[in-house]
């Protein structure tokens, strides 16, 4: 893999600079600075997405006869750093980054004419219904029911901890369709229209404020079986697949660095008392920076890997793992540089929508909101403990 870039490389982020140039606002600027949750909300996203979907960027990952970009490992590097410099919003990887490859890999040709234009364009906007009250960390213990019923599956049950499904028209979900002796064996991977009668979603607010997450609650819901994904008693191998784009389909590691950078010049800042000053924290600095310079060099393998069709494998349990835990670092160092003006809570939301409680800046105002926000870094998505049992199997060979 070659880091250097080329002519052609430095071309190629001068296009993507114009593009920033003539579709981010400073609103949406401000917006996704001001955004302490995992995803910016899509009345923020939705104008950028509809840019990128116009120029045929909105799908790096994807093969290219699917609408996917045909970028360089180079090239889909460049494209993020430039994002994250500029400040754009953050695209929710629900449809792109998780359900999009499953379609692509394993739905049917109706499947994939009718759902991936549609993810494309943003006009379906997705959620992810895996986790269950008693089914998180062991999901394969899930219980919420599909029975099939001629050309339908009535569904049953309940998901929890659901991203922005109160803003989604669409569900991808793990469900029970049989009762095997391995319960991994019964489990189908279906595709849900929100809209469709006997589904209620109840709002959970975060420890740090936010609506981000909820329970979906299905009650004699109607799905056609054509919006089963695969075969029937497979999902568990699809759900599997996707957790590996989850985890490991991304580039995570420029956003860390621009929160550190963040971070950082706050602490330089007359506005922290200048807590930049202390040994100790500027130690704790250059050690997170460290780490992140080291993600970055697994993040650009893993794209290679990406590049040449593979899915991302258990490395991406690597990539999970570290990511979560770099970021509570520069969350938790962000929380105690604030210090005390972390004490002035602004319980309204979305905070891009609020006048400030006090004369803070941005960078403060945001500092405890995320730390307690990303408390569930090292649990969504596959706990951290998971994902060091995935990596001794599958890696180590224990």
């Amino acid at each position: 893999m070659d880091l250097n870039f080329s002519e052609t490389d430095h071309a190629f982020a001068k296009e993507v600079r114009d593009l920033i140039e003539q579709h981010i606002t400073p609103r949406m600027q401000r917006a996704q600075a001001l955004t302490p949750s995992v995803f910016s909300d899509p009345e923020i996203v939705a104008p950028w997405q509809k840019a990128l979907a116009s120029r045929g960027w909105i799908a790096p990952g994807w093969p290219k006869e699917y609408g996917g970009t045909g970028w360089t490992p180079a090239q889909r590097w460049i494209f993020e750093v430039e994002c994250v410099r500029a400040g754009a919003p953050a695209i929710s990887p629900m449809g792109i980054k998780m359900v999009g490859p499953v379609i692509i890999g394993f739905g049917t040709p109706e499947q994939k004419n009718y759902y991936l234009p549609r993810i494309l364009s943003g006009e379906d906007r997705w959620c992810q219904g895996y986790s269950e009250p008693g089914s998180g960390s062991d999901l394969s213990s899930l219980k919420t029911r599909a029975v099939r019923n001629g050309d339908h599956y009535i569904v049953n049950g309940t998901k929890i901890w659901t991203t922005h499904a109160h803003h989604a028209n669409r569900m991808f979900a793990l469900v029970r369709t049989s009762d095997e002796p391995r319960q991994q064996d019964g489990i189908s991977f279906i595709l849900i229209d929100m809209t469709s009668p006997g589904i209620t979603i109840r709002p959970i607010l975060t420890i740090g404020g936010d609506h981000e997450v909820n329970q979906v609650f299905f009650d004699e819901v109607r799905v056609p079986v054509s919006d089963r994904v695969g075969e029937e008693g497979k999902g568990w191998t699809y759900g599997k697949y996707l957790l590996e784009f989850e985890r490991g389909g991304g580039i995570a590691s420029p956003r860390l660095r621009q929160a550190l950078n963040t971070v950082r010049l706050l602490a330089e800042s007359d506005a922290s008392g200048r807590a930049i000053d202390d040994p100790d924290l500027a130690l704790r600095l250059s050690e997170v920076e460290i780490d992140i310079d080291t993600l970055e060099m697994t993040e650009l393998r893993v794209l290679s890997a990406l590049q040449t069709g593979q899915n991302p494998g258990a490395v991406s349990s690597i990539l999970k793992l570290r990511v979560s835990e770099i970021h509570q670092a520069v969350t938790r160092l962000g929380f105690e540089v604030v210090g005390n003006d972390g004490l002035a809570v602004e319980p309204g939301r979305p905070l891009y929508a609020q006048n400030q409680t006090r004369d803070l800046p941005d960078a403060a105002r945001t500092a405890v909101p995320r730390h307690l926000n990303g408390r569930a870094y090292t649990i969504f998505g596959g706990t951290s403990e998971v994902q060091r049992d995935i990596i001794a199997k599958l890696m180590l060979g224990l």
